[in-house]
């Protein structure tokens, strides 16, 4: 009997690939803010899902990144979400902190990328090549996508702990160095989650030791 013949050809899926494979982004939040961890995160996105709006995260609505939160979870090839926690930024300092919190997602990602992209001027330590690139969460999707990850899970963080914590405000200001939350830091002083290595933090400790 003779063998059928396809109808069509078999076409070639295309994904995340670059001249050395997959293709991850990178990108962190919450360097600046004076409590909590530093989040960073890492994705590799299916070119056979395309998701549209992606952007600098900072430059979306809550409502939006909350939306496209879940759909980069949902179309993503994979995805990697970690932290460096206010113990490890106290004890390396806030960029190490993000260089180990980025190196982390990286790692956790499900398939292992041939390349990273990673938003900003510094790289982490790797084990495969990597390309800083500024601004890049407004010009890589990847990137964007990786923002947005990051940036919603720690702003969910800030929301969590101002229930436990609601004298501090942490939902509205996120943990940045508002005037509401340095006064909230002079009336109160400084919450186990406060970063104590950042300067309006050490000026209330060392004001509440005196």
């Amino acid at each position: 009997m003779p063998s059928r013949k396809l109808l069509t050809k078999p076409e070639q899926v295309p994904l995340a690939w670059g001249p050395r494979g997959l293709v991850a982004g990178v990108d962190e939040a919450g360097r600046g803010p004076l409590a909590g961890p530093v989040v960073a995160a890492a994705v590799i996105l299916d070119a056979r899902q395309p998701i549209a709006g992606l952007a600098d995260s900072k430059k979306l609505t809550a409502l939006r990144r909350e939306k496209l939160f879940d759909e980069i979870l949902a179309k993503a090839l994979c995805c990697s979400i970690a932290e460096a926690s206010v113990e490890e930024i106290e004890r390396l300092n806030i960029l190490q902190a993000t260089m180990l919190a980025m190196q982390r997602a990286v790692e956790g990602l499900r398939l292992k990328p041939g390349h990273v992209l990673v938003d900003g001027n510094r790289l982490p330590t790797l084990g495969m090549t990597s390309e800083a690139i500024v601004k890049g969460d407004a010009t890589v999707p990847a990137i964007s996508a990786a923002s947005i990850l990051a940036k919603v899970t720690r702003d969910r963080w800030c929301a969590q702990v101002d229930v436990d914590y609601p004298q501090y405000g942490f939902a509205g200001h996120k943990g940045y160095g508002t005037a509401a939350h340095l006064q909230a830091l002079q009336d109160h002083g400084a919450c186990p989650l406060h970063r104590k290595t950042f300067a309006p933090v050490t000026a209330v400790v060392s004001q509440a030791l005196r």
